[in-house]
């Protein structure tokens, strides 16, 4: 079988995704990159809306609207909060979502006031000159072991508040985008604005074949799936299946790599619809994808959230290849491609 060729929609993929990573979207900071999201749908001929929850909508159009498939993403990311500020000026964190103070200490910031602005900060250890620390190695990095410390002049808890700076103000880890000539792509939060590329790539290969899906089809990019509840609501009337398009994981005792598209059999939340999971398989074979099959030890994803809700669907979850989940992550526009290779055999075909 001759695989069709699809460069020109996986560089628009890639691209797609880079510049959604430097949109700064931490759970609960979504409406700039929602906005954005909705924006390159409809540049594409597609329409689009925001949910009153914050997500975004998209009508991929198709005939049967009784027999829909649902396709879910998320562009909300990890990133921290203030909880305190601390005597003297700089900021103790609380998470949001999974990000973890091992693999953020050092990292710059950008703290998001609610009224007065935005300040630049770095991620540190408390006490973080290793020449004066001689406990700097045996301390445990912690959310209350670390601190922001602001690119301010400011020495105290009162010059830090002058600034307008308070309890709940949204801090944004920079992401770090790079993409290499050997074509790896790596960044925080790919998991999953890499996804959200993929399902833009999708959006535009429909609109230039000038294909009209024999399911009716759309696409949910959530804003709250890494605290658990991004999928609960907005289900299109009429749908039958969804399916979450997130990070693959990869990982010693599994087999993806970041150069294919992975199919979950199951996660933390339990198996995923048998006859889903078998047509995947079956559509990753017919078109030519790079697959691996795996079972994920700690995860959960939009579309379990959506069952949670209530909504009566078969399932599935797949997603290209990414590494070093929750850090620096990295992946492959490779994975990329085989995520959509598969898509356009499963939703179009």
């Amino acid at each position: 079988m001759k695989k069709i060729s699809l460069t020109k929609y996986t560089d628009f993929i890639v691209d797609e995704t880079t510049k959604l990573l430097n949109i700064d979207s931490p759970t609960g900071y979504t409406e700039e990159a929602a906005l954005w999201v909705k924006e390159e749908f409809e540049k594409l001929g597609f329409d689009a809306t925001i949910t009153n929850k914050g997500g975004v909508i998209v009508d991929l159009t198709g005939k049967d609207k009784e027999n829909g498939l649902l396709l879910e993403a998320h562009t909300d990311t990890l990133g921290g909060m203030v909880a305190t500020i601390k005597d003297n000026g700089r900021l103790q964190l609380t998470n949001l979502g999974g990000m973890n103070p091992n693999n953020a200490e050092t990292e710059n910031v950008r703290v998001v006031t609610k009224f007065d602005g935005i300040y630049e900060g770095t991620f540190q250890l408390n006490n973080a000159s290793i020449h004066v620390n001689g406990e700097y190695n045996d301390t445990k990095r912690t959310w209350e072991n670390c601190e922001v410390v602001l690119d301010e002049d400011v020495k105290s808890k009162e010059d830090t508040e002058k600034l307008g700076i308070s309890v709940g103000d949204i801090v944004c880890f920079e992401p770090n985008v790079r993409v290499t000539k050997t074509g790896y792509i790596k960044s925080r939060f790919l998991d999953d604005k890499l996804s959200v590329g993929i399902l833009l790539g999708l959006a535009k290969y429909i609109k230039e074949k000038k294909i009209t899906p024999k399911r009716a089809l759309y696409a949910h990019i959530t804003v709250f799936e890494e605290v658990g509840h991004g999928g609960c609501g907005n289900v299109p009337e009429g749908c039958t299946e969804a399916i979450s398009v997130d990070m693959g994981c990869v990982g010693d005792g599994l087999t993806c790599t970041e150069k294919q598209v992975s199919i979950c059999a199951k996660d933390s939340g339990g198996p995923y619809s048998y006859p889903v999971v078998q047509g995947l398989v079956a559509a990753a074979r017919e078109s030519g994808a790079d697959y691996a099959i795996d079972i994920y030890p700690h995860y959960g994803s939009d579309v379990e959230a959506t069952l949670c809700a209530g909504s009566d669907l078969k399932h599935g979850l797949i997603g290209a290849g990414v590494y070093a989940s929750h850090g620096y992550e990295r992946s492959h526009r490779d994975g990329a491609e085989n995520v959509l290779r598969l898509l356009i055999q499963y939703a179009l075909a």
